[in-house]
């Protein structure tokens, strides 16, 4: 193996298309994509230049000339995918959410963990360099004692009842999509909750369109999380503490700006990395890193399986099940 892993692309959707752009813009090694239609493989390895097509998963986990493997299918199939590459001794990214559920989230890290191979979410904000600086300033005590986070992600996306987004059979709903971020930032700045409160509102399909959260921490600790899928917001996050505050510019999940600020809000500190991509090559590196002995510092899968657990509780409170479970 080279100083890069062979990576194979397993799906060709959008955030496929995404992925494989940053990948290449940086200078990541991409092999082999798969896909169930021939036609669509061969179409993606001709845009990205990847050398090898493949016309199912079967065969592109079967790939001699692939390390790890981007699981890259809607939500409900990433399990399958996930498993299938573990089973053919390749790493995998999936991407987020991990799985639908807890149950399945456990059975990747399962499998990985028997097979000695990594395994690890594509949850790409937490390794963003502004959240980076952020993590920093928080160990530092930059802001004191940390009270609250305040996150929204919230989009006007298509409202057709045909969409992924409003298929329960897909895993559709604002919250699996969208709300894992905010969820997933609360915990990456404050550890699990140790209670969960939710309110929300269905679409016709049956999936939640709007989805207000609640989560507490030890210490008296709050989250006050919001997600919608029709309906687009500031896209912002805060962190307050006793001594000022962290504020991240709109839109927050992305590569950003951090400005720190006194108890007066007066501005401290305003961090602006350039970055001119999307930023989803930084996960990669961070498997590729892990592959190579790495400790996993930013979001182990154990603490992905913990997540899932998190958005179960979410759902189960407001009474969002999906066909199969």
């Amino acid at each position: 193996m080279s100083d890069r892993l062979r990576w194979g692309i397993l799906a060709t959707g959008h955030i496929a298309h995404q992925f494989a752009g940053d990948l290449r813009d940086a200078g990541f090694r991409m092999t082999a994509v798969g896909s169930r239609s021939p036609e669509s493989a061969r179409a993606f390895a001709d845009e990205f230049d990847i050398a090898n097509a493949h016309g199912s998963y079967e065969s592109l986990v079967a790939d001699p000339e692939v390390d790890a493997i981007y699981v890259a299918t809607p939500h409900p199939s990433h399990v399958d995918g996930a498993l299938l590459a573990l089973d053919a001794g390749k790493h995998v990214l999936i991407e987020k959410p991990m799985t639908l559920n807890r149950a399945q989230a456990q059975r990747i890290a399962d499998r990985a963990a028997e097979k000695g191979l990594v395994a690890m979410e594509a949850m790409w904000t937490r390794w963003l360099p502004h959240m980076v600086r952020l993590r920093e300033l928080l160990a530092a005590g930059a802001i004191g004692d940390v009270r609250t986070v305040i996150a929204d992600h919230t989009q006007a996306l298509p409202t057709n009842p045909e969409h992924r987004l409003q298929n329960p059979e897909l895993g559709g709903g604002a919250l699996l999509d969208l709300g894992i971020y905010p969820v997933s930032f609360a915990v990456d700045v404050l550890g699990l909750p140790t209670g969960v409160q939710a309110h929300s509102s269905p679409t016709a399909t049956g999936v939640d369109r709007q989805t207000a959260i609640t989560l507490s921490f030890e210490g008296g600790r709050q989250a006050v999380l919001h997600t919608a899928l029709d309906t687009a917001g500031p896209n912002r996050a805060v962190i307050l503490g006793t001594e000022g505050a962290l504020e991240l510019d709109r839109v927050w999940y992305t590569p950003t700006t951090v400005t720190h600020y006194d108890r007066s809000w007066a501005v401290i500190e305003r961090f602006a990395p350039e970055v001119t991509t999307r930023g989803m090559h930084y996960q990669a590196a961070e498997l590729e890193a892990r592959v190579s002995g790495a400790a996993p510092t930013v979001l182990p899968i154990e603490e992905s399986v913990a997540i899932m657990g998190v958005l179960d509780e979410v759902r189960s409170i407001i009474g969002l099940r999906y066909p199969g479970e």
